[in-house]
């Protein structure tokens, strides 16, 4: 029996077809990884599975009384709430019992004897269903997924609105599992994670029960934990049992038995319409010219799925920076309270370093106070000379209402607009990207834009926060093709050593000088 029923939808924006006629099947147990490369709907899908956007056409139809769970990589979060008020919002069905429960025991001092035993009775009920799901050690629960998740030791009584991209994702999925939903639909949920907590997620789902949905571009994790692969592109959604690498195999399979087709048929349409032009005017030929018309009328043409742009990166080199890039004395690092014990850190010319360690160590702030963006809270950094700084941040606040060429010209006022759209179809980005608002854009597309923005400045230092979060697969291989052939210094915070291993020379881990428990 199916959980879930999506026939013939199909949906757009603008004259952007996103896609058309597609039907999918949600089995009991299955766990799907839904793939694709930037920008060919797949947020959309689950937006559109979980009724926050009405399809153009078709249905949506869910089986009776299954809890859907919902981690959503744009949620936005209550300022004035504390990590743990969020968790607990996980039970609010049960709080409203309790609310119940405890309005019916008000009724009872005025009721009659015959209402009364109703009372007791419906209290009765809501007291069973609280003590079944264990609604009395609901603290207990918070405690425990907190320190499952890391957010233990940021504190569950600090503001949500005080945290960074990580610790968000953190504490949205934290709720998610303590909702124990039939159905778990997760969009990234290893964008801004560390690689402890991507192990325990992947163990999670390994042993989830229930179907799971799953968007991710991390593969290795991917791989480790589906069972079903759909995949979308050119406005279709193709079903491919196992993981992904099988997937990739069979895809490959497929498309080139398509071409070799394609290829046949295009060669007898030559062959007839040649005939049909040589004999359709002599008596003596013209019925079997009208014959092999009536074939290339009747005949169902085989038509290519056209190739989606891929991305071409190339950093534009500054002049070389001097020896020194940077030199700390004693750096310590934070905003209220030290992140860091006291740090005397160097980097030279040349190298390529990579930050990692659990979120919330401070591998942003470190980034930012040795730029100046940050003040520290005590010792010195010493830069060095001719230094051309690009810098990618993890996440940009507020919504971007400016035209992927306008965001462009904005930054390179000089470009004429056939130079700005050339940089941005070498990002990957189509025409209809091009003209559209940036915030109608996917997160993989959005992060296109910004490396645009990037590689087109001369930099002999390259500072990049969390640069794979959102890209598609062959977006995150070409950025690593890029980053091995930068001639410049590379400062970079990534948390998936496939990745950084093949590009940087060293690996500086943040736990290490970390004043926080990990």
């Amino acid at each position: 029996m199916s959980i879930l029923t999506v026939k013939n939808v199909s949906h757009g924006f603008g004259d952007r077809a996103i896609f058309n006629d597609v039907s999918f099947r949600l089995l009991k147990g299955e766990h799907v990884g839904l793939i694709g490369a930037n920008g060919e709907g797949k947020s959309t899908f689950m937006n559109i599975i979980t009724r926050k956007l009405e399809p153009d056409a078709g249905n949506i139809e869910w089986s009776k009384r299954v809890r859907v769970g919902y981690l959503d990589q744009h949620t936005v979060l209550s300022k004035g709430m504390t990590i743990r008020d969020i968790l607990r919002t996980a039970f609010q069905y049960l709080f409203d019992l309790e609310s119940e429960m405890n309005s019916l025991y008000e009724k009872m001092g005025e009721a009659s004897s015959k209402e009364l035993e109703q009372l007791l009775e419906d209290s009765g009920v809501i007291q069973d269903i609280l003590t079944h799901n264990d609604f009395y050690s609901i603290d207990a629960k918070v405690e425990e997924i907190g320190r499952a998740l890391g957010l233990y030791e940021i504190g569950l009584d600090k503001d949500v609105n005080e945290l960074s991209g990580g610790q968000r994702t953190k504490v949205l999925l934290g709720k998610l599992l303590l909702e124990k939903p039939d159905i778990l639909l997760l969009d990234e949920p290893t964008n801004y994670l560390d690689e402890q907590h991507i192990q325990w997620l992947t163990r999670y789902l390994q042993e989830y029960e229930n179907a799971f949905i799953l968007i991710s571009h991390d593969i290795p994790f991917l791989n480790s934990v589906i069972n079903l692969i759909y995949h979308m592109g050119n406005q279709a959604l193709n079903r491919y049992v196992g993981d992904y690498d099988n997937f990739l195999q069979v895809y490959e399979a497929k498309k080139q038995q398509q071409e070799s087709a394609f290829k046949k048929q295009q060669q007898e349409i030559s062959e007839l319409k040649d005939f049909v032009a040589r004999n359709k005017a002599r008596v003596s030929t013209r019925n079997m010219a009208m014959s092999r018309q009536k074939k290339l009328d009747k005949m169902e043409v085989i038509e290519l799925a056209r190739d989606k742009p891929k991305p071409e990166f190339n950093f534009k080199p500054a002049r070389a920076s001097g020896k020194l890039i940077f030199e700390t004395t004693d750096l310590v690092i934070g905003y209220e309270e030290p992140l860091s014990k006291p740090l005397s850190l160097k980097m030279e010319r040349g190298q390529k370093v990579a930050l990692v360690g659990a979120n919330g160590l401070g591998k942003t702030t470190l980034l930012r106070s040795i730029i100046g963006q940050l003040s520290a809270l005590s010792g010195s950094v010493e830069l060095g000379d001719y230094q051309y700084v690009g810098y990618f941040e993890q996440e940009i606040q507020g919504s971007n209402y400016k035209t992927c060429i306008e965001e462009i010209w904005e930054t390179f006022p000089s470009f004429t607009q056939f130079e700005v759209r050339c940089v941005l179809a070498k990002c990957g980005l189509t025409n209809k990207h091009i003209e559209s608002k940036v915030l109608v854009l996917s997160g993989g597309e959005q992060a296109k834009v910004r490396l645009c923005k990037l590689m087109n400045k001369e930099t002999n230092i390259l500072l990049l926060d969390e640069p794979t979060n959102h890209l598609d697969v062959d977006a995150k291989e070409e950025l690593k093709r890029a980053l091995q052939a930068y001639n410049g210094t590379i400062l970079l915070i990534c948390h998936e050593p496939e990745f950084y291993q093949d590009i940087v020379t060293d690996v500086w881990n943040c736990e290490n000088w970390t004043t926080k428990c990990v």
